[in-house]
């Protein structure tokens, strides 16, 4: 059975889809320096507006888009879910501990936002709030007041995806993959899965990420892994990742409801891959044993041959290991000249959400039949075909890539609709 994408909704530090499109085209970068937490130096990140943004805030905005995109009314009760994030509700988490360590959690004082140094993150509602999503324009409405009385519960990692069948009213099945950066992929995967087994016949998949956190920033720091002036994947002076926030919702269907309402369709999930390399928790295995074995995999769901891609989104984040382990394998398993591009040199490292990204962004090339440039590349050090800037060609088929820590290994393949 073909699984189609009928809507995509998406944000990042470029903005929307069209937004962030037209900007990746142009070479844009949403990267800047920020000191969102005043115990940190500050940092470049790629922030979706001034300051770091609530997982809800984030997901809520881009569900409308891809509802609306794809031309759907609520209530939508048979609908599956599969939305991942590798960090989920970490900066509510964080915040709750900082302001309960100041005994702020009285009588009174429960569930106060916007004091201390904390304060600077989002004030939202939660999970459980009402959502009111109408038919014609799904306004999302203005969440900028306090929580009323937070809960642990609320903030457990599936909420975000719980959060989304409340909205759209699905009593269908709720997955919420985690798996480090490759979530996004694995997220989609999953719903393809639900769809070709029967289970539902359309599903909104994806993954958002809101990871800009103390403890994520302090952690990528004591890694060694931060750039210090920009995120250039694949470049011979790379210095490693910039953290970004955003992420990117599809709405999945079978081909044969998708024609049956004369929906515009993108393209096709055609197959993927997943494997993990049972090495280490943050080195892939220089081999690429099971890195190649997954995208072998998709490969041959798709009923496809290397030489049939014609684009490479590359997972490409800039770090020394990931862009030597991916260009050998590119090297490996691909034709010479297929193109290449990352494009967190542009949006930042969303982490589980950037394979929901990267998907987007095959999507759109196949619609436009132009390729996103590898923005930040300037000397490659590697000798493959980087898309220097945007490129006009023939794409019928793309595989976007995804290696997240603990050896997480993910490969999807998007082709033209049939």
């Amino acid at each position: 059975m073909d699984v189609v994408v009928t809507g995509i909704g998406l944000v990042s530090a470029l903005g929307n889809l069209e937004n962030s499109w037209k900007r990746l085209l142009s070479g844009e970068s949403g990267i800047r320096q920020h000191q969102p937490f005043l115990e940190l130096e500050p940092q470049l990140l790629a922030l979706v507006g001034t300051k770091p943004a609530d997982l809800i805030s984030l997901i809520l905005p881009v569900l409308a888009d891809a509802l609306q995109d794809a031309n759907l009314t609520l209530p939508i009760p048979d609908c599956g879910i599969a939305i991942g994030s590798s960090r989920g509700f970490q900066a509510n988490l964080e915040l709750l501990l900082r302001e309960g360590e100041r005994g702020r959690w009285g009588e009174g004082e429960r569930g106060r936002w916007g004091e201390g140094e904390m304060g600077r993150i989002a004030q939202l509602p939660m999970p459980n709030s009402q959502f009111p999503i109408t038919n014609a324009q799904f306004p999302i409405p203005d969440a900028q007041f306090p929580i009323p009385d937070a809960q642990f519960v609320d903030f457990l990692p599936h909420m975000g995806a719980i959060a989304v069948a409340r909205a759209i009213g699905s009593m269908g099945p709720v997955l919420a993959p985690m798996a480090a950066c490759a979530t996004g992929l694995q997220s989609i995967a999953r719903a393809v899965d639900l769809i070709r087994t029967g289970e539902c016949q359309r599903a909104i998949a994806g993954a958002v990420e809101a990871p800009i956190t103390p403890l994520t920033v302090a952690g990528f720091n004591r890694m060694g892994a931060l750039a210090n002036t920009g995120c250039y994947p694949f470049d011979e002076e790379r210095e490693g990742l910039v953290l970004g926030e955003g992420g990117a919702l599809f709405v999945l269907e079978s081909s044969e409801l998708a024609r049956r309402r004369n929906a515009r369709i993108y393209g096709l999930i055609s197959g993927f891959g997943l494997t993990n390399d049972a090495f280490h928790a943050n080195s892939p295995e220089l081999g690429g044993t099971s890195a190649i074995a997954a995208v072998n995999q998709c490969l041959k769901r798709s009923n496809l041959t290397a030489a049939d891609i014609d684009f490479i989104h590359a997972h490409g984040t800039g770090t020394d290991l990931n862009d030597r382990h991916e260009a050998l394998l590119i090297q490996k398993l691909f034709r010479q000249g297929v193109a290449v591009s990352s494009t967190k040199g542009a949006t930042g490292h969303t982490l589980g959400a950037s394979g929901a990204l990267g998907v987007a962004f095959c999507l759109m090339g196949i619609k436009y039949q132009v390729l996103p440039p590898c923005t930040g590349i300037k000397k490659p050090g590697f000798e493959l075909d980087f898309v220097r800037c945007a490129r006009s060609t023939f794409v019928r088929n793309a595989v976007c890539l995804s290696f997240g820590f603990g050896g997480q290994n993910a490969g999807i393949v998007l082709s033209g609709d049939r």
